[in-house]
């Protein structure tokens, strides 16, 4: 019982995973909590593996905090329909890009402990924190730091390449460590990848992307000064993106404190939502394509995502450079006033 590093595509590493707990206990499936909103390869594969789906709601109005008091809500309304058998965090939150605080994660790993949890651990955007106020705290850190019984809690971490400030969106591969896995399971586990296997350029770009420059190696001042820009320029588009977003009629933004997404709440007058119904779409994918075929500019809808029924939400990202966000964001906001009086 130790410690497991699996070098392989992140997506195909996970559904792996939780393919794992894809059996019936007392004629029930098993059961894994994701957030809402999160990350949409949760939900596939739970679909694909006939496993059941629990979401917990993160708390919008405090910055999408993750409350134990939701994740006891979650199980409570499942107990006659499926066995809670894993617990998904993603930190950063995509597509909310909260970051959780130390306390957080440690209430988080008592609940999980309390109610006999597999947590799986999404950390793929850990090296993407710009806030001042926060800080990323990985899971098996924080649960190494609390000892027995903490500690020996069977846990599984993700990270990919194709994330953070390196980000390589084009080259897919990543690496799950997995912790206090039984060597049973990890050898069933070890065997259901045996044939998934990354690029060849993928497995390079990996091996660059953790082991970065030491400070006695050539490229180190150069690696941490073009780091240190990158990160610096997610912090001062993130505070434009939250500025612009706020300002629009009916747009309500948390500011993100680290990935690199944007997730607004706006609202939506009635008759915009019986045009939606009428269509058969839900309103925010009604909005969503009116903003593309009017600006061409392309959101997600928060419904792809998961949000409380009645909400609409999307998620943009705020990579583009400055000049461009501000003229993109101008857009929608000339298109929302439009979009307003047109539907009032």
């Amino acid at each position: 019982r130790g410690v497991g590093m699996l070098d392989t595509q992140e997506s195909s590493a996970s559904m792996s995973f939780l393919n794992l707990f894809n059996e019936r206990i007392d004629d029930k499936p098993s059961g894994v909590l994701i957030p809402i909103p999160q990350y949409p390869l949760y939900s596939a594969t739970l679909a694909e593996f006939g496993l059941a789906q629990i979401g917990y709601y993160l708390n919008e109005g405090n910055k999408w905090s993750l409350e134990v008091s939701e994740l006891e809500r979650a199980l409570r309304k499942v107990e006659d329909t499926c066995n809670p058998r894993v617990l998904v965090v993603i930190n950063p939150g995509n597509p909310t890009g909260q970051v959780l605080t130390h306390k957080n994660i440690e209430n988080v790993i008592r609940f999980a402990h309390k109610h006999h949890l597999f947590l799986l651990a999404d950390e793929v955007y850990q090296n993407n924190i710009y806030d001042k106020d926060s800080a990323f705290h990985s899971f098996k850190k924080v649960m190494t730091e609390m000892g027995e019984p903490y500690s020996k809690m069977e846990l599984a971490s993700f990270m990919s390449i194709s994330k953070g400030y390196m980000g390589e969106c084009g080259i897919r591969g990543g690496y799950a460590e997995i912790i206090n896995m039984d060597p049973k399971v990890m050898k069933v586990l070890l065997k259901s990848i045996s044939m998934i296997y990354p690029t060849v350029l993928g497995q390079i770009v990996l091996d660059v992307v953790v082991t970065p420059p030491r400070s006695n190696e050539p490229s180190y001042e150069l690696f941490q000064k073009e780091k240190e820009k990158i990160l610096r320029s997610f912090a001062e588009k993130s505070q434009l993106v939250d500025e612009i977003l706020n300002s629009i009629p009916g747009y309500k933004a948390n500011p993100p404190m680290g990935a690199m997404y944007a997730f607004p709440r706006f609202e939506l007058p009635s008759k915009a939502i019986e045009a939606a119904r009428a269509q058969g779409q839900e309103p925010d994918v009604f909005y969503a394509f009116e903003l593309l075929e009017n600006t061409g500019i392309l959101v997600l809808p928060g419904s792809y995502f998961g949000q409380i029924p009645g909400t609409n939400h999307f998620r943009t990202t705020i990579l583009p450079e400055k000049k461009k966000i501000k003229t993109m964001l101008e857009a929608l906001k000339q298109f929302h006033i439009k979009f307003l009086k047109k539907y009032s």
